[in-house]
């Protein structure tokens, strides 16, 4: 499967999921969405968002087009409910390749086609015909000439592994070696990898307190609290590690030591029910933050340190019409209008994301809000939410265009710098929204902007200080707004003021 906010994605110079780059993240597209980008959206977000690598549910045609000649390497999947006609006909395989891969490639640069998802977990009736279906779909690459360049694999629930700790200890559960020796001996011999999804969250939440939150969230611990495996006296400093390296272990067991892992699935969901208290955006801010600099940093496992788990964040956007509980629905990054739901922990150079290494977000006003509410959100901000407006003053900097809307924007975008862009604070009871592209234009640059001369700009300074009389707010914004009438006004003031 799902403050500050987002930012991921550098190649690092060490081989493991092909042999022209190093570990990346990449992420899951679902689409169980009432308002579902269409897929030229989806692109033009992964692009902005130098998103390198994208992991698809399926093959749909649409989206695989609108990923042509756009470097992205897609991830495709042979769906459950497709496996068993695939399992069981090598003609209907080839046509499947035929259909989804050859009318697609090279312009749309598909490199992993993962058979199924978590079959051995979910669809027992097809497991027996698992590694047929992989053999057909290699044999129609092989017949096509582009095994070399498109691997396969499929994905499993980390539960197939027992006594996952110590990792020592750890082997995939027997009733499934019929299946996972001739699995492991195809992805040896075709130079693929296990796929394996990976979830911290469910660890914790099913312990019964026994996993810290901090080692789920890949907080720093003392050493008196690291997990030791007693075997092999490794430390283990979180609960992904120490699963990958479960992995790795289960498939030694079985005398496969050479097979890498690409982790499918992983992530935290940002909200959840009273039954899920520690579904947090905080706590799925941390998750993903600390992940991704864990991956990035080429730190690897314990098991195999410097050789890095090349991950997928779950997932790309917030599903509101997956089934289930709250938190099945908040595992996304962005919602519907590719607003980032959380700006993450990250620094350094190299990464993108949602924002960049500089956290570069802005909230300007909705498009389609109305204006009576823009109006008298923008004199909340001028007055109540102390910004210094004397920019929209006729004749200075920011006050072409002459409207609402473009003077809310700028009024929104300075609130929200000088509040250090927390959470809730780029709302304005709904007419406000995150977005990454800078709203300055000609001399008019708004706070939190690089500017022309490479100097950010400052909101808390743009505020006025806090021992200031005056609110630096132009005259017009406390005028009659036509037909908004005070009381409304009044009322309206004071809800922002409890809601901000």
């Amino acid at each position: 499967m799902a403050p500050a906010f987002l930012l991921f994605l550098l190649l690092f110079p060490v081989s493991l999921a092909s042999a022209d780059e190093g570990p990346f993240i990449g992420v899951n597209l679902g689409t169980d969405l009432s308002d579902m980008p269409s897929p030229t959206q989806v692109v033009a977000l992964l692009k902005a968002q130098n998103i390198r690598h994208v992991r698809l549910y399926d093959t749909d045609q649409a989206m695989l087009l609108a990923l042509a000649n756009s470097g992205i390497r897609v991830t495709v999947a042979v769906p459950n409910d497709q496996l068993l006609g695939i399992g069981q006909s090598n003609a209907t395989a080839a046509n499947w390749v035929a259909r989804n891969i050859i009318a697609h490639v090279p312009a749309t640069n598909i490199t992993a086609i993962a058979v199924g998802s978590e079959v051995l977990t979910t669809l027992q009736n097809a497991a027996p015909v698992l590694v047929s279906a992989m053999n057909f779909i290699h044999s129609a690459l092989v017949a096509s000439n582009l095994d070399g360049r498109i691997k396969v694999s499929t994905p499993h629930s980390s539960s197939i592994i027992i006594d996952s700790f110590p990792p020592s200890q750890a082997f995939f559960n027997r009733t499934w070696d019929p299946v996972m020796v001739p699995l492991l001996k195809f992805l040896q011999s075709t130079g693929s990898y296990i796929m394996l999804n990976v979830y911290p969250y469910y660890d914790y939440m099913q312990s019964n307190g026994v996993i810290p939150l901090d080692y789920a969230l890949f907080r720093p611990l003392p050493p008196n609290k690291e997990a030791v495996d007693s075997n092999t006296l490794l430390h283990y400093t979180n609960v992904f590690d120490a699963v990958v390296d479960a992995a790795y272990f289960s498939m030694s067991y079985l005398n496969f030591t050479n097979v890498p892992i690409v982790v499918t699935e992983s992530g935290w969901p940002s909200k959840g029910d009273s039954s899920e208290p520690d579904a947090t955006l905080e706590n799925a801010n941390t998750y993903n933050s600390n992940l991704i600099k864990h991956v990035l940093n080429n730190t690897g496992t314990p098991k195999h340190p410097g050789i890095a788990v090349s991950t997928y964040i779950y997932e790309l956007y917030n599903e509101d019409l997956r089934p289930g509980s709250v938190s099945e629905k908040n595992w996304g990054l962005f919602d519907a209008n590719g607003a980032p739901i959380y700006i993450l922990h990250l620094t350094g150079a190299g990464m993108v994301l949602a924002n960049d290494t500089t956290n570069q977000t802005f909230c300007v006003a909705k498009d389609g809000s109305d204006k009576k509410m823009l109006q008298a959100a923008l004199d909340w901000a001028c007055g109540p939410g102390k910004v210094d407006c004397s920019l929209l003053l006729q004749g200075q900097a920011c006050y072409e265009p002459d409207n609402v809307v473009a003077h809310a924007t700028y009024a929104f975008n300075a609130y929200y710098q000088k509040m250090v862009k927390a959470p809730g604070t780029c709302d304005f009871k709904g007419v406000a929204t995150v977005t990454t592209t800078d709203p300055s234009h000609g001399s008019c640059i708004f706070p939190g902007s690089i500017g022309r001369n490479g100097t950010s700009v400052n909101g808390t300074i743009l505020a006025p200080s806090s021992n200031s009389t005056s609110s630096g707010c132009p005259p017009k914004y406390f005028a009659d707004v036509g037909s908004i009438t005070s009381s409304v006004i009044v009322a309206f003031l004071l809800l922002m003021s409890v809601l901000l």
